[in-house]
């Protein structure tokens, strides 16, 4: 008989540790799925639905703020009057009009008949070295002739690069766009042509970004995924205090960024913990502390019992960090407050990270903490950085919301004129400079004759 219970025990042992082993198994598998798929939809993702979510809009009352009107033009924009006179009779009785008042209404419409212009080249001869010399005009975008001669102007270029990649229309939508608002027939095949020119143009300006990158004081990298040809690459993005930069790679390797950084970029590099920048040995990090208290708070979701406490105390110093920020204020003792703080957060992660973590989950979390204990708050020692990587992340919705529309490109050629494009984009908005001026300005100028900035 008591061999046969030890025999039973035996057999629910071993039952418990392959049970075992299949929770943690889900667990993992349940792990991993959430993180590609936050991965992907990053620049969407909203967390989880609400019970009792708010009402979307303003709020009624006095909170609401001043209700916005448009502005009348100033009177040096009008450039048409026209008169609304009154009608000969009373509509309602037939009876005579007097007029007692002249008021004013303003309209702002869009010029629906394209310009077509002409110009004469003059064409001619150097009498000293015999060189055909032509003329151009400050309005011509390129000296061609011959089967060539009839072209776009710079503001239709421009205007046609910013519906594709600022706008997300595709370039059968452009095409079409064009042909029923203002006539001009274009086919995608023109549109792509276009893109393809512009970029070459705005070629020089995105070197200058590429080569003003390693020299700037922090960077925030980050990366999601793109499609090239049906295949899936990855999009890379890079912001820093004047420009950013964006490039598309076979790879999300760091290879990418030792090549735009360097390897011994010295600045502040403000990322999402991703392994491949800690090989820059010669910068100074910051953490995200968003998607750390992210991960805090999807742990408390899963974890049961004793287990929700570690994440629940991480979350809580991340969030007594962040209100830490307001201390950078410069006020009066604000400088001895902050130092105290800091050392009280140090010391109250160095006490929260040291205990072993029985769940598993919790044991990753603290190991990942206590590998880049000393990139966790260095925005309380540097005023002016953040501490998450939101500038990165807004620039990659820049990118998301296209390839979520049209997928993607078709060619490399079309991926990297996508990175040209995206980076002028992006930097012309980053510095408040209108980019359809900017690229209109470009396409202008005499290549090589010019400066590169207006």
């Amino acid at each position: 008989m008591a061999e046969g219970f030890c025999q039973r025990c035996r057999k629910l042992q071993r039952r418990v540790e392959e049970l075992e082993a299949e929770r943690q198994r889900l667990l993992q598998l349940l792990e991993a799925q959430g993180r590609a798929g936050k991965r992907q939809a990053a620049p969407f993702s909203k967390g989880p639905a609400q019970k009792k979510p708010k009402r979307p809009g303003r709020k009624a009352g006095a909170d609401y703020g001043v209700k916005a009107h448009r502005p009348p033009p100033p009177p040096e924009q009008i450039d048409e009057t026209h008169d609304a006179p009154l009608p000969d009779a009373c509509p309602d009785c037939g009876g005579p009009v007097e007029e007692t008042d002249v008021q004013q209404q303003y309209q702002v419409e869009i010029p629906r008949r394209p310009i077509h212009r002409c110009f004469h080249v003059h064409i001619g001869e150097c009498r000293d070295c015999c060189r055909r010399v032509q003329g151009r005009h400050p309005l011509q975008t390129s000296d061609a002739l011959g089967a060539a001669a009839s072209q776009l102007g710079a503001d239709t270029q421009a205007a046609i690069v910013e519906l594709n990649k600022h706008g997300g229309l595709s370039m059968g939508k452009v095409a079409a766009c064009l042909r029923h608002l203002f006539g001009i027939r274009l086919t995608r095949g023109g549109v792509a042509h276009v893109i393809n020119r512009v970029a070459r143009r705005c070629q020089p300006f995105y070197q200058e970004l590429k080569d003003r990158l390693p020299h700037a004081d922090w960077v925030v990298p980050d990366e999601t995924g793109w499609r090239v040809g049906g295949c899936g690459v990855w999009l890379h993005g890079f912001v820093s205090p004047e420009a950013t930069v964006y490039a598309i790679a076979p790879t999300r390797s760091g290879r990418v960024a030792e090549t735009l950084l360097g390897r011994d970029y010295a600045g502040v590099m403000i990322h999402d913990g991703w392994s491949p920048y800690d090989d820059f040995p010669k910068a100074e990090h910051q953490q995200c502390l968003a998607h750390l208290l992210r991960r805090c708070h999807a742990l408390v979701r899963t974890a049961t019992r004793d287990a929700v406490d570690f994440p629940r105390r991480i979350a809580e110093l991340l969030q007594t960090a962040l209100k830490a920020r307001t201390l950078h204020e410069p006020v009066p003792g604000n400088g001895y407050q902050l130092a105290l703080l800091q050392g009280r957060l140090v010391r109250q992660l160095v006490e929260t990270l040291q205990p072993e973590q029985a769940d598993a989950a919790n044991e990753r979390l603290a190991k990942h903490l206590w590998k880049h204990r000393e990139q966790l708050l260095t925005f309380l020692w540097l005023p002016g950085i953040d501490a998450t990587n939101w500038r990165a992340e807004h620039a990659m919705r820049f990118g998301v919301i296209l390839r979520k529309v049209w997928g993607g490109n078709r060619t490399w050629r079309g991926a990297h004129a996508q990175a040209v494009l995206m980076s002028t984009w992006r930097t012309c908005l980053q510095n408040g400079v209108k980019p359809l001026e900017f690229v209109s300005w470009l396409l202008r100028r005499t290549p090589g004759l010019a400066p590169l900035a207006p």
